[in-house]
């Protein structure tokens, strides 16, 4: 058996393989402390003795020893043990890509027809629909981050999440994109030398945290393509109000805020990763751009063997434990040589 790639794909569970059957033996041991505590109160001591002179106290060990190892294996199949490898000949394998989108409020700007939000949300669609082959995944932000879809082949599900998302997704107003690009960066399989990112923003990071985080994430591999929504010449911000009117967006001293494209700090941050920053365009131009340099990283691939390292295997364990269980159901405790009393 190949136990290459060995590791527990949720190690967290692997505690009860060591507090249960603690538990378990402490329970056997108080049963069989109360069990010779009754018969001392029941009858004298010689008859204690030809009363349970059938009985094996071995035998009871056994079994005791029996469903210990069962609820410690039980854990252990909780744990997911992994190992070997899986291989899926001359198939072609999509790269993983998380799309970070960016809700706050200044993507409601109109700089870009129906708004940029709503602009950049078509263009990911497009991109799904003509080039998606491998897991995709999606992030929203605003003043924090939520994971709206993890990495998934189900491109149905995926479309109706981004369809679904507007303005009051992230109820925390402001931008952070270095909280974004972290969260994107969670959601990634870890396993992966390149973990592709696609943040599509307006660029105003309020909490100036993105150059540092992108730096930061460029030693994990991850790679920033940075999709630039709006005009630098910008425009006022207006929101839909709870009577359903537009109404300009304000800031402390009453006067409206004008959203501009931060083109400056969008270049900075596909820099530090290794990726590149293109300006959305009236057609998708951008994305268009990421895609065709995610399809030559593809083909320069070519047609290879995907291996999956680390198989999951936790019914090995399940199947010892049940086996352990039926052995214990089948021992009694009763000698199979009764001695004599003399």
């Amino acid at each position: 058996m190949n136990f290459a790639h060995f590791h527990l794909a949720q190690p967290g569970w692997l505690w009860l393989s060591g507090v249960v059957p603690a538990l378990l033996a402490l329970m056997h041991r108080h049963a069989a402390n109360a069990r010779r505590e009754e018969l001392a109160r029941m009858v004298a001591p010689h008859f204690a003795q030809a009363l349970t002179a059938s009985h094996s106290p071995a035998r009871r060990r056994v079994k005791n020893g029996l469903l210990l190892g069962a609820t410690a294996l039980a854990g252990v199949a909780l744990a997911r043990p992994q190992w070997g490898e899986v291989e899926a000949a001359n198939r072609r394998v999509g790269e993983d890509v998380v799309f970070v989108l960016d809700c706050s409020r200044s993507m409601l700007a109109t700089d870009v027809r129906p708004n940029r939000l709503e602009h950049a949300k078509f263009a990911i669609l497009e991109f799904v629909r003509r080039s998606a082959r491998g897991r995709l995944g999606l992030v929203a932000f605003a003043g924090s981050a939520f994971t709206e879809c993890p990495l998934t082949f189900d491109y149905d599900a995926f479309d109706e999440t981004l369809l679904a998302m507007n303005d009051s997704t992230i109820p925390n107003p402001g931008t952070d994109i270095g909280q974004a690009l972290d969260q994107a960066n969670q959601d990634m399989d870890q396993r992966r030398r390149r973990k592709l990112v696609v943040l599509l923003t307006d660029g105003e990071d309020l909490a100036k945290t993105g150059v540092n985080m992108a730096e930061s994430l460029a030693t994990n591999g991850v790679v920033v393509y940075t999709i630039g929504v709006g005009t630098p010449a910008g425009s006022e911000i207006q929101y839909v109000n709870s009577a359903g009117h537009a109404e300009p967006v304000r800031d402390a001293k009453g006067q409206r805020v004008r959203s501009r494209l931060d083109e400056h700090t969008l270049r900075q941050i596909a820099e530090a990763t290794g990726g590149h920053y293109y300006p959305l365009g009236a057609t998708y131009e951008g994305l268009m751009k990421v895609r065709a340099a995610v399809q030559a990283s593809e083909t320069a691939l070519g047609r290879r063997r995907a291996v999956e390292n680390g198989v999951d295997h936790y019914h090995l364990p399940i199947a010892l434990a049940l086996a352990l269980i039926i052995s214990e159901s089948l021992i009694g405790t009763r000698r199979t040589f009764i001695p004599e009393n003399r």
